[in-house]
């Protein structure tokens, strides 16, 4: 006997008043799961299939760096006495031998980064703002930054960390309400080593900063860290800095030793304290050369009249290297009296022009 067409209409209308198809779904409770819920494995870690798993280990933990330090206190201590020389010398000197520096310091950064700048591309870009064209650009506008922030102004934990980061690295507005979540990370870090010395608190901040801001065009991320650290370092004479003495840490002077990244925590903090005394000693050296030369030059041009050959060999000694507007612009000459004083000091063999052309010259002290 046939069905009714509307018994048959409503099975297939109410399916959940008659028996469950092969497809419908079925209420699934944890005695069916065929993986472990999250919170049992939270509870219970040896529940999880053997294979590689999760280093759970912080990833810089201060307990690391603090037992490389105490390995490294001789290194650590001959690293402070060298840089506290560096400091003095620098209070001593003129103001202009701090700029030299951080120029000298940003030019060999380059060599690193593989952007290698020359020095005196660098000298007329921060003197003058020129000379910036096509791929060049960036790295100059980069380096620029680089030297400003190692020549002058607070360092990357002024005012706190969070805040300090943030103004130094320009990164977020000041009127946010939380920074990126790259310095915010890297503020909880800092906030961990804080009773690390500064030159281990330096190293950290570089090696962590290179970590958590990832890749950039033309490596932009690593003179920020190189940067950072290298004010960071230089909290060894924090006392003296304000009066004239040395503002950042030498990391680059004689290489890049000090910013490897491979091995263990005691590998590279050996490292690190390695090449940043090899780089103040090549500091203090070449302050020495640049007194020598200066005493030589006075003694040189007593007999020139005027304020001119003065004022050019202090711009000579605060930059490597000057061309003739440049010169212009730093001793408030004119073009005709900085070309003869140039060509004076040339005659004497106190300066060397260094590009061999007729035109657009730039000029060295002959240390």
């Amino acid at each position: 006997m046939k069905r009714p067409l509307q018994s048959i209409r409503d099975d297939y209308e109410d399916p959940e008043d008659g028996p469950a198809g092969l497809f419908d779904p079925h209420p699934a409770t944890e005695d069916d799961l065929w993986f472990l819920p999250g919170d049992a494995v939270d509870e219970d870690p040896d529940l999880l299939p053997p294979g590689p798993r999760r280093d759970a280990r912080r990833l810089f933990d201060p307990a690391e760096w603090q037992a490389a330090q105490d390995r490294l206190s001789g290194p650590l201590a001959d690293l402070a006495v060298t840089f506290g020389a560096l400091d003095e010398r620098l209070r001593s000197g003129p103001e202009g031998w701090r700029h030299r520096l951080a120029l000298l310091e940003v030019a060999d950064l380059g060599w690193w980064t593989g952007e290698r700048l020359g020095i005196e591309r660098l000298a007329l870009w921060v003197g003058l703002r020129v000379g910036a064209v096509g791929e060049d650009a960036q790295a100059l506008t980069r380096a620029g930054w680089a030297v400003r922030r190692l020549s002058a102004g607070p360092g990357p934990d002024g005012g706190g960390w969070e805040a300090g980061l943030a103004a130094f690295l320009g990164r977020g507005d000041p009127g946010a309400e939380a920074p990126p979540d790259s310095i915010a990370d890297l503020t909880e870090i800092m906030g961990g080593v804080g009773g690390l010395h500064p030159v281990t608190q330096a190293a950290v901040l570089f090696h962590a900063w290179r970590m958590l801001a990832g890749e950039g065009p033309g490596r932009a991320f690593d003179i920020e860290a190189a940067a950072m650290a290298a004010r960071c370092g230089a909290g060894m004479a924090r006392g003296g800095a304000g009066r004239g003495g040395a503002l950042f840490l030498p990391l680059a002077l004689t290489g890049p030793t000090a910013l490897r990244a491979t091995g263990s925590v005691a590998e590279r903090l050996s490292r690190w304290i390695l090449g940043a005394t090899q780089a103040t000693l090549a500091a203090l050296l070449h302050l020495d050369r640049i007194r020598n030369w200066q005493d030589r030059a006075e003694a040189a041009t007593c007999d020139l009249s005027g304020r001119t050959p003065a004022r050019l060999i202090a711009a000579l000694a605060a930059w490597p290297m000057l061309s003739a507007p440049m010169a212009e612009d730093l001793t408030g000459a004119s073009r005709a009296a900085v070309q003869r004083n140039l060509d004076t000091l040339a005659a004497r063999g106190l300066i060397r022009e260094v590009t061999g052309q007729g035109r657009y010259r730039v000029w060295a002290a002959a240390v």
